[in-house]
C-alpha cells in the first residue's frame, strides 16, 4: 500500500487552513502555500501541493455539479416523491460502494469499516423505509380515485366524466 501523502498526514486544522488558503488563491501559487507551510514547520514541496490541489479541486467541482443537478432536478419535477432525498442516497451509496472497492488502495488505519456498515445499512433502510411510503400512498390516491369515481357514477355522471375524475387524480390526464 502507498504511504500517505504529506498533505494528509498534516493536522487538521493545519490542512483546513491550506484549504481554505487553495480556495483564496483560486488553487493557484503553490510556491507560496510551500513557504508558508515551511514557516509552519512542514517541508511539503509545491509539486505536493498541486497534485492536492488538482485533486482537491477536482472534488469541489464534482460536489457543485451534483449541487447544481440536484437542485435543476428539484425545480423541474418537484419533490412530491421525494426524488432529490432518493438520488442523494443512491448517491451515498454509490459512494461508500466506490471506497469498498478502493479499500485496498487507501489508508485502511483512519477507515472506520465498521462505522461505514452501519452508513451503508441506515442508507439501505431508509430507502426501503422510503419505498414502502410511496406504496402507501400510491394505494391511498387510488383508493380515493376509485372512491370518487363511484361516487361521481352513483350519482347519475356519465363513465367517460367519472374517468376523467379518476386520470386526474391519479396524475394520468391533464
Amino acid at each position: 500500500m502507498a504511504p500517505r501523502s504529506k498533505v494528509a498526514r498534516l493536522p487538521e486544522e493545519v490542512r483546513d487552513a491550506l484549504n481554505a488558503r487553495l480556495l483564496n488563491s483560486g488553487f493557484g501559487d503553490y510556491e507560496a502555500l510551500s513557504k508558508w507551510l515551511d514557516d509552519q514547520g512542514f517541508e511539503i514541496s509545491k509539486s505536493t501541493l498541486h497534485r492536492y490541489g488538482q485533486g482537491f479541486e477536482e472534488r469541489l467541482s464534482a460536489l457543485r455539479v451534483a449541487t447544481q443537478q440536484a437542485q435543476a432536478v428539484a425545480e423541474t419535477v418537484g419533490d412530491d416523491e421525494n426524488a432529490l432525498g432518493d438520488s442523494l442516497v443512491r448517491l451515498a451509496q454509490e459512494k461508500l460502494f466506490s471506497l469498498l472497492l478502493k479499500v485496498d488502495q487507501i489508508d485502511v488505519e483512519n477507515l472506520d469499516l465498521p462505522k461505514m456498515a452501519r452508513a451503508i445499512a441506515d442508507l439501505n433502510r431508509s430507502a426501503v423505509q422510503q419505498k414502502k411510503w410511496q406504496l402507501e400512498l400510491r394505494k391511498q390516491v387510488a383508493d380515493v380515485a376509485e372512491a370518487v369515481t363511484n361516487e361521481v357514477k352513483g350519482r347519475g355522471l356519465g363513465d367517460d366524466f367519472a374517468e376523467q375524475i379518476r386520470s386526474r387524480i391519479l396524475g394520468i390526464g391533464a
